[in-house]
């Protein structure tokens, strides 16, 4: 029984970590909470650093999921600045990797997140070579940015993932040159396919962005310890002043690893194991957001979400769980993104070889349409572009995994609501 006297731990001050401890307040736990979060920033959403504060259009305020005054006031002890150095399942402990100070808990969440892949590659440690994950990042990025927008400086991305297209996005608008060195044929290629995937590159080469696909970054060459080009596999040589590395994020696993908890097999994109309650392979440890790999009932497979969405709902089903509340957590994958005149949200699961067809709805050449992955008459995802107000509509669709009649899909005058079974 839960009780005053418990005392639950949450590692990681993300998103999910941050949602999570909310949701234990929420639900009337009365016990010790202890936030863990190894930037000295209070926990913020991560969408508005390659968006609106990327861009210069959100104050750096409004990305913080709490005012840092929510913490005392709801008797959170956050920790700012603080690692977790090991777990001892046995004691049920953590221990500081600061100054060595053990806490015992009763539950443990680990909302460690997720970090960048690194290029490994020569010149990677030259000044003008970038990541963005962190608050800090995107604050060094805007900086970068405007300079080399004044400058006429030329910026390469290496990755035309997510990351890639909205930093993209947001140096034609401070009005840097940018080439993106991709080695997939198309953007998003894991995500969307190249039926959507071809897509993006129009919109980006419409705004004077240059790809190069089919290749890899090997070196990025300098002089005096600035960036001056970046070579790729095929011999190519492109003008840079900085480099960008988005080529996508690994889950920060090492902690639950030495501690023996099960991981995720690496083909399913690895992060911790856990079950439909979010329950690791230790029941008093639990694991939410990016790290996360869970069974996901719909797609009849493991699934590691690094999306917004997973974290604000992850976290506080994590936090039900460790409750002893009836959860079962099974949240159609969601995510968004801006680039220019151009917003979209995507709703399912849909990697190639997954779907036997794509269905568009609307005015593709326009930008204005949903496109849905359908396999045997089956809407596997959807994604809507530049309209709105029909995503839980599709992720209905996506949940009955009821078959469709696919003309009727691509008919804009066939109420959508009534494909819903």
């Amino acid at each position: 029984m839960v009780d005053a006297d418990q005392t639950f731990v949450i590692v990681g001050g993300g998103l999910a970590g941050a949602k999570a401890a909310e949701t234990l307040r929420a639900e009337g736990f009365t016990g010790r909470v202890i936030l863990i979060c190894d930037e000295r920033d209070h926990p913020y959403e991560r969408p508005p650093l390659s968006k609106g504060y990327l861009l210069g259009k959100e104050e750096r305020d409004s990305v913080f999921v709490h005012e840092p005054a929510w913490y005392a006031r709801h008797d959170i002890e956050l920790h700012l600045g603080q690692t977790v150095a090991a777990i001892d399942r046995a004691a049920r402990t953590v221990r500081f990797g600061e100054d060595g100070t053990v806490v015992r808990y009763d539950k443990l969440l680990l909302a460690t997140g997720a970090e960048p892949r690194r290029l490994d590659v020569p010149g990677t440690d030259l000044a003008g070579v970038h990541h963005l994950r962190r608050l800090t990042h995107a604050e060094r990025l805007r900086g970068v940015l405007s300079a080399l927008g004044r400058d006429n400086g030329h910026l390469v991305i290496a990755g035309a993932g997510w990351i890639g297209l909205e930093v993209a996005a947001a140096a034609r608008e401070y009005g840097a040159e940018v080439t993106v060195v991709e080695p997939e044929p198309t953007p998003l290629h894991g995500v969307l396919g190249p039926e959507l995937g071809e897509l993006f590159t129009e919109l980006h080469r419409e705004h004077g962005v240059r790809f190069h696909f089919g290749a890899r970054l090997t070196e990025i060459i300098g002089q005096d310890g600035a960036v001056l080009a970046a070579r790729t596999d095929d011999g190519e040589e492109h003008p840079a002043h900085s480099v960008l590395a988005a080529i996508g994020a690994a889950p920060r696993t090492a902690l639950a690893e030495a501690a023996g908890l099960e991981m995720a097999d690496r083909a399913h994109g690895g992060g911790i194991a856990v079950d439909e309650r979010l329950r690791t392979s230790d029941p008093d440890i639990h694991a939410a957001g990016d790290v996360a790999s869970f069974p996901h009932p719909l797609f009849g497979t493991r699934l590691r979400v690094e999306h917004w969405a997973n974290a604000l709902n992850g976290g506080p089903a994590a936090a039900r769980a460790m409750l002893g509340r009836d959860v079962v957590y099974d949240r159609v994958p969601y995510f968004f993104s801006d680039q220019y005149d151009l917003g979209m949200e995507y709703s399912g699961w849909a990697p190639p070889g997954a779907y036997d067809e794509v269905v568009i709805r609307g005015d593709a050449g326009r930008r204005e349409f949903i496109a849905f992955w359908v396999r045997q008459g089956r809407v596997l995802a959807g994604m809507n572009v530049n309209v709105w107000d029909v995503t839980d509509t599709v992720q209905r669709l996506i949940r009955t995994r009821a078959q469709v009649d696919t003309e009727a899909l691509a008919d804009p005058h066939v109420p959508l609501g009534s494909l819903v079974p």
